[in-house]
């Protein structure tokens, strides 16, 4: 579909991708973000873009949000997006509940367009890289699992009741956003003891790494490109890095020198896939090349996150 003159929801537009994935469809579209705040942050999002706090486990959040004026539905809202999150059968049933929320709604206003953001773990522990037709899904995580259970939803949809679904399998995307994530916990941790670093598992845990802007320009690529019923790509880099080279690049970008201690084990918590790079080639044929490598990514990430720390500390030199 073209992304021009449409109105766009994009829930979960509060949060590191949703709010860049706004900004950069805001220019030439209709956007609304609906976010419940848990995650997200209200200023990250773009000036001029309408704002909705909504639950969307909510029957009359949903109601209020998807309307049958919403020409394409960017789907990016999770009620818990943690792979070690501790009530995973609160986190199971509530992410399958609300994205179920969202397409019956969908369907009940006429909308049928719906792009959606899964996961790497959907893959589970798959050779690499790993591409969109590899078989069998087997996720170790009941994040994977509910975003494969997602997934099924959408396919049911896009075959049984005419929409059009985009699905994005992401690998680790990075950003200026402070919160989840191995760039910004090393940011933070470093900020507090430069001296010394804390990494979990034996620091050689292997994955791509996409920053952000890069992202959201390939979902919109995609979106505008694929046209098929049911549409999956992955969206990631061609190139993987390890834990301990990512905290190489950020003690380089705060000019550090730490020493490093680690937990043990071949990953960082249960359910971890330690190594993960995706085929990126029917992105690529699709005419989107990701650009950069995942060093770069990082690098790139870490500096934004570390210009962030110098500005906080410059406002507050008394902090401890």
């Amino acid at each position: 579909m073209e992304l021009q003159d449409a109105r766009v929801l994009v829930t979960g537009g509060a949060g590191l991708v949703g709010s860049e994935l706004a900004r950069q469809l805001a220019p030439d579209n209709d956007v609304v973000v609906a976010d419940d705040l848990s995650n997200g942050l209200r200023e990250t999002v773009p000036e001029g873009v309408e704002f909705r706090q909504a639950d969307l486990l909510d029957p009359a959040d949903v109601a209020e949000v998807i309307t049958e004026d919403l020409d394409v539905v960017f789907h990016l809202a999770a009620a818990n997006k943690y792979v070690n999150a501790e009530d995973t059968r609160g986190q199971f049933e509530a992410n399958g509940e609300l994205t179920l929320n969202v397409l019956e709604r969908m369907e009940e206003v006429g909308v049928d367009r719906i792009a959606f953001t899964s996961s790497s773990t959907v893959y589970g522990e798959a050779p690499r890289p790993t591409p969109e037709d590899y078989a069998p899904l087997e996720p170790i995580s009941v994040y994977g699992a509910a975003k494969l259970s997602e997934e099924a939803l959408l396919s049911v949809y896009a075959h049984s009741h005419g929409f059009r679904v985009w699905n994005f399998r992401f690998a680790n995307v990075v950003g200026p956003r402070f919160g989840a994530g191995v760039v910004p916990d090393f940011v933070e941790k470093l900020d507090d003891d430069p001296e010394t670093l804390t990494i979990l598992g034996n620091g050689r845990q292997e994955k791509s790494y996409m920053h952000v802007e890069d992202c959201a320009a390939a979902m919109r690529h995609v979106v505008e490109h694929a046209e098929d019923a049911m549409n999956t790509y992955n969206l990631g880099s061609r190139t993987t890095t390890s834990v301990t080279r990512i905290a190489d690049i950020v003690a380089d970008e705060m000019g550090l020198d730490p020493d490093y201690e680690y937990t043990g084990g071949d990953r960082g918590w249960t359910g971890d896939v330690p190594k993960m790079r995706l085929s990126v080639e029917k992105l690529a044929a699709l005419g989107f090349e990701p650009p950069g490598s995942s060093d770069e990514a990082v690098r790139r990430a870490a500096r934004e996150l570390v210009a962030r720390v110098d500005r906080r500390d410059d406002l507050h030199p008394d902090r401890v």
